[in-house]
């Protein structure tokens, strides 16, 4: 078993009790830290940045050396699995991801190869230095984007307003979005399992989309395929067991559902007090949140009362890791996500007695 200094974020994972409440963000290593403006600036492009090992470990590192984290996550971006599937990831200034190719027809699908930890290389190497680099400081997460999110990117061609193209699959040729889904979620196995082996210590799921189904077509396109990743992933490598973390944007009503999904937290948003996500899920699996990111943006007073307000909602015992409730936004003071995680620390140990 490799060595590991502070494991606290995979114990609280898999609700073992901790001194503490871990603290991690997503997007941590992101626009708003002048140092990753620089060394996005100095690759030429976001995707040659996540492209070189070197440089991914580096933005991956920096949160680190300012804030006392409980996790780094792997620098990259949900999107390498549809570009490896040949659809031509670009990104425009302001826009967004956008695809070259999109995916609309039974033919489209079928000619969609299931892609293996092999195709993403890049993604395998910055996974293996990053966990060089930290030589055992904190555990790394892997991730990966759901079916369903990617589904949607894949179908529109980039980032949508009202999901009208795929919207319309679903209701008008459903076996045709599930063939798609279908190859992606065998994609997604094969490309943590990758970063699993490369030494992803965690791994999430994100499913940024999932929240703007109904509670029947979330459980039909969305979770289901996130359950048959889930029971497809190694759960033990190096000796230690693999968390599995998933997160649904705005899955308010879905939650009592995700804690059978087999996954062992779930990432809850800002829409619902962690009180009420506990009691849905009764306790069968932990909790990742769940500070509604734009609480950054406000006083250094405001942040902490709120920070003391969310352990207080989750409330004793284990089974929470302090998050934000999606990712940080550029525009934060790097100064306020340090008064955030300080008060994590000084706060939450009155929780774990």
């Amino acid at each position: 078993m490799a060595h590991l200094e502070n494991d606290i974020f995979l114990r609280a994972l898999l609700r073992q009790p901790v001194e503490r409440t871990p603290v991690w963000v997503m997007r941590q290593a992101g626009r708003y830290l002048p140092e990753y403006r620089a060394s996005r600036e100095h690759a030429g492009s976001f995707m040659d940045l996540c492209r070189n090992a070197d440089l991914a470990c580096e933005v991956t590192l920096q949160p680190l050396a300012r804030f006392d984290l409980d996790a780094a996550i792997l620098f990259s971006d949900i999107l390498t699995i549809p570009d490896a599937m040949g659809l031509g990831l670009y990104f425009e200034t302001g826009e967004g991801p956008k695809f070259k190719h999109t995916v609309r027809s039974k033919a489209d699908v079928d000619a969609l190869p299931v892609v293996s930890s092999g195709d993403l290389d890049y993604v395998m190497n910055a996974v293996r230095t990053i966990r060089g680099a930290l030589a055992g400081r904190v555990p790394l997460i892997g991730f990966s984007g759901s079916p369903w999110t990617l589904a949607t990117y894949m179908v529109e061609g980039g980032s949508s307003k009202d999901f009208g193209t795929i919207r319309r699959m679903m209701f008008s040729q459903p076996e045709i979005l599930h063939a798609l889904l279908g190859k992606l979620a065998d994609s997604v196995i094969s490309y943590l399992n990758g970063q699993i082996e490369a030494g992803a210590q965690a791994v999430q799921i994100f499913d940024t989309w999932g929240g703007i189904l109904s509670p029947t077509d979330y459980a039909a396109f969305s979770l289901q395929y996130m359950s048959r990743i889930v029971a497809g992933l190694k759960r033990e490598h190096d000796g230690r067991t693999v968390p599995v973390i998933l997160f649904t944007k705005n899955a308010q009503f879905n939650l009592s559902k995700m804690a059978d999904s087999g996954a062992d937290a779930l990432g809850v948003d800002w829409t619902v007090d962690l009180s009420k996500a506990r009691e849905l899920v009764e306790d069968k699996v932990a909790l990742q949140g769940n500070l509604d990111p734009a609480i950054l943006l406000g006083s250094k007073d405001t942040i902490r009362s709120r920070v003391a307000a969310v352990l207080d909602s989750y409330g004793q015992g284990p089974g929470h890791i302090f998050n934000l409730g999606h990712g940080i936004t550029p525009a934060v003071d790097p100064d306020h996500l340090k008064v955030m995680v300080d008060a994590v620390h000084e706060i939450s140990p009155a929780y774990h007695k």
